[in-house]
């Protein structure tokens, strides 16, 4: 199924950069750069910067900036973020009680929407009963998603309103899990059209203002629905408005039996959809223990998380998108989760050859808990892992989360190094709401994985944000992801501290730190703090723009 890529919106004037440091395999030590319409024409040194500028030009005096391909995010949920962004947020909540206080203080009589509280992170984990919540928001619908939105809080006015009492998931507290969970979510969903765009529009605001010239939304019907994919789509239609975000690479995440219904699945949108992979749950998330396990989680042993597809459903999928030449996949993260996908896997394989279902590229989102044997699967299949490194530097180190949840199984999870060694293709994101645009955090986590065997150097780390991620989306344009003439000018400009070679330890050859290996450089990471985007530019068009830029 052809996959047309939306025309570049041209800009007029021709704009040269100069005399900053541009992150180009063409020239490891280029100052320079020009962009030509929607394209890069030329990258090289100061010098031969002068000889070419001319007053037809607009130029940029970068000051020591730094020029980098833009960042891709693989995997994000546009209206989720932007609701997150516009609401509650409760992150640095540290009890039951300063959480009640904050819905307390929300002005107004509407809906109380939050999200990002974390009881893993509080003194006390006791959480808030349905009728505090009540009392909080004086009546008001209440609906407050924990930081991985797999479970939520909501009030006894939005338990009603949802009709969740019947539902799998509901205790009668004020916490909501799986089916009950998606009733209450999507209760809070039914919004007028012109509201869910403006959450659309501040997400991509917001990736924008990071450097973000691409994300790959994960549509599904259990998150946004049909409708919520299509507005996301649109932003990539050309219609007035639509030019300055950051292109969407769309998925939908809906089980698919034949190769008829992958086509009806795709067609129902009127534009191109790049496959049926992304959140189409296997199973669920580690904080809500609703990922699947092959035994019990460490703190509460009766509970192994949901399967909420049998082997047999996936294997059907993945051999139906094979069929018609598309990507499938799912969200999976815990070990028995993963294990279905694998089986499925080699019995899709049995179905329609190997060859047709390497071919697909599919594509497993989070996939967290992997062991040696998972590994050789999905190099074999040439399954992309779609990642979060930012999942392991908020909850993968001594105490945290995943410690808390899986004890010593948490120290082999998100085996960054160990899949880039299998060549097992990996692509990153953030996964936002749950973790943020900050793609540079991203970038550092992978430097600083809490366990130092899976860390991966700065340089595949930002190729996995960035190349890997359009590479993912089986983009047509090999050229995109990268700041070499002919290639679409994608950028983002960047105020650093420092440039620099960073590695993750002694494994890497020393001969990649030596500037005689023209290893192209980036930022210092190691600083405390990310670099500042001045600029993000797609297809030549600007998304973003600092006011330091030009002043």
């Amino acid at each position: 199924m052809s996959q047309p890529e939306p025309l570049p919106v041209p800009r007029t004037k021709t704009v040269l950069y100069r005399n900053g440091s541009v992150y180009t395999a063409a020239d490891p030590f280029a100052t320079a750069m020009v962009v030509d319409g929607g394209t890069v024409a030329w990258v090289g040194s100061e010098q031969a910067a002068t000889s070419i500028a001319d007053s037809s030009m607009e130029i940029i005096d970068l000051r020591g900036a730094l020029v980098t391909p833009g960042f891709v995010d693989s995997h994000i949920h546009l209206t989720e973020t932007g609701i997150a962004l516009d609401s509650l947020r409760l992150g640095g909540i540290r009890s039951a009680r300063e959480l009640l206080d904050a819905v307390a203080a929300v002005p107004g009589d509407g809906p109380v929407l939050g999200h990002g509280w974390d009881e893993t992170a509080w003194p006390d984990s006791s959480l808030p009963t349905a009728a505090e919540l009540e009392r909080a928001s004086a009546g008001r619908p209440v609906y407050l998603s924990r930081v991985d939105v797999h479970s939520a809080l909501i009030s006894g006015s939005l338990a009603d309103a949802a009709g969740v009492s019947q539902l799998d998931g509901f205790d009668g507290g004020a916490r909501v899990r799986r089916a009950a969970h998606t009733a209450a979510r999507q209760a809070t969903r039914r919004q007028p059209e012109e509201a869910l765009k403006r959450h659309q529009a501040r997400a991509l605001s917001e990736a924008a203002a990071n450097g973000y010239v691409a994300v790959a939304e994960m549509g599904a019907p259990h998150i946004g629905g049909v409708e919520d994919l299509r507005l996301a789509g649109a932003w990539n239609s050309g219609a007035p408005g639509t030019a300055g975000v950051p292109e969407v690479l769309p998925y939908w995440g809906e089980l698919a039996t034949s190769e008829e219904h992958v086509r009806n699945l795709l067609d129902q949108f009127g534009f191109p959809v790049r496959g049926l992979a992304g959140d189409l749950n296997i199973d669920g998330s580690v904080g809500s223990r609703t990922a699947a396990l092959r035994s019990g989680y460490s703190d509460a042993p009766e509970e192994q998380g949901n399967l909420y597809l049998s082997v047999e459903e996936a294997a059907a999928h993945l051999a139906a998108c094979s069929l018609a030449g598309v990507q499938g996949g799912f969200h999976v993260i815990g070990d028995a989760g993963l294990d279905a996908a694998l089986d499925a896997l080699a019995l899709a394989a049995k179905e329609v050859g190997e060859q047709r279902l390497r071919a697909a590229w599919h594509r497993f989102e989070h996939v967290e808990m992997i062991d040696s044997a998972a590994v050789e699967v999905l190099s074999r299949y040439a399954v992309t892992v779609s990642a979060q490194p930012s999942f392991d530097a908020a909850w993968g180190g001594p105490g945290a989360l995943y410690e808390q949840r899986l004890g010593e199984r948490s120290r082999s999870m998100n085996p960054f190094a160990t899949l880039y060694a299998a060549g097992v293709p990996v692509c990153f994101g953030s996964d936002s709401p749950v973790t943020p645009l900050r793609p540079w955090s991203s970038v550092r986590a992978c430097l600083e994985h809490h366990n130092e065997d899976e860390r991966i150097s700065a340089r595949a780390a930002f190729l996995g944000h960035t190349r890997a991620g359009w590479r993912a989306a089986k983009y047509s344009d090999p050229m995109a992801g990268q700041l070499v003439p002919g290639a679409p000018a994608s950028f983002a400009v960047w105020e650093v501290e420092e440039l620099m070679v960073q590695v993750a330890d002694g494994r890497v050859q020393s001969w990649s730190t030596d500037p005689r290996a023209r290893t192209p450089l980036l930022p210092a990471l190691d600083t405390g703090s990310d670099p500042v985007c001045l600029q993000t530019v797609r297809n030549g068009v600007e998304l973003y723009a600092s006011p330091a830029l030009r002043s």
